[in-house]
């Protein structure tokens, strides 16, 4: 029997998609009556791990070259991201955002997960970037955003001033390759199913209902008081 189903999730900090899909799947879980035995682990995944920001860089043109379109197309294409990222909740700021390379916002991402602070470092970075317009490659940016976790200081700077998790963050690139993933955000539910991309809340939910009705899980207990009162533990009663 296993005591949580794990989802695995590859995204990247400069991908809204990937920030619709987390919010999406916060959506289905909250419609999961057992959600209090799932796990979430965050896994490294680059768009383009050789970009090299300039102060010249600009999202609308940046778009409108990669895709050899006009800049109303890109600007459309935008539009159209923000109205989807309203849709669940996240407000988008386009003409704010910085372009990065995430190499570093993913390493420090593995120090979060060391101290299972993972997921709401994942929150902060996405939204540092597609809502607030923060540099993620910046330093001081990534400090803030770490400390604003509870992550050590001291931790955080030797991340930032070293290849420390670099490693770990190719493992999860190539990792991905291997399965075959084509784009991010991909989600990898139990080892054994796979959701492709921002899909609908619905389509979460029935997956998630879907792995548990086929697997052997164990139910976590849930904890119907806040209180730690009246009651012994190791250090004493």
């Amino acid at each position: 029997m296993q005591n949580t189903l794990k989802i695995q999730i590859w995204s990247d900090i400069m991908c809204p998609f990937c920030y619709i899909g987390k919010r999406r799947l916060e959506a289905a879980l909250e419609q999961f009556q057992y959600k209090d035995s799932v796990e979430i682990e965050w896994k490294s995944f680059q768009l383009d791990a050789n970009f090299v920001a300039s102060t010249d860089d600009n999202l609308v043109d940046h778009l409108a070259e990669k895709y050899r379109k006009d800049t109303d197309w890109a600007k459309e294409m935008l539009a159209n991201m923000t109205q989807n990222a309203a849709n669940s909740g996240l407000d988008f700021h386009f003409e704010k955002a910085i372009m990065a390379n995430s190499l570093k916002a993913h390493q420090l991402l593995h120090l979060a997960k060391k101290y299972k602070l993972g997921d709401p470092l994942k929150e902060l970075l996405l939204k540092a970037y597609l809502t607030d317009g923060k540099d993620v490659n910046d330093n001081n940016t990534l400090l803030d955003l770490g400390l604003m976790v509870g992550l050590p200081s001291v931790e955080i700077e030797e991340v930032l001033s070293s290849d420390k998790y670099v490693a770990e963050v190719r493992s999860d690139i190539a990792e991905a390759n291997a399965i075959g993933v084509q784009g991010v955000p991909f989600f990898v539910l139990d080892n054994k199913y796979a959701v492709s991309g921002a899909q609908h809340v619905e389509t979460f939910v029935k997956t998630l209902d879907k792995v548990w009705d086929e697997g052997d899980f164990v139910i976590k207990p849930q904890l119907l008081n806040d209180s730690s009162g009246d009651s012994c533990g190791i250090e004493g009663c």
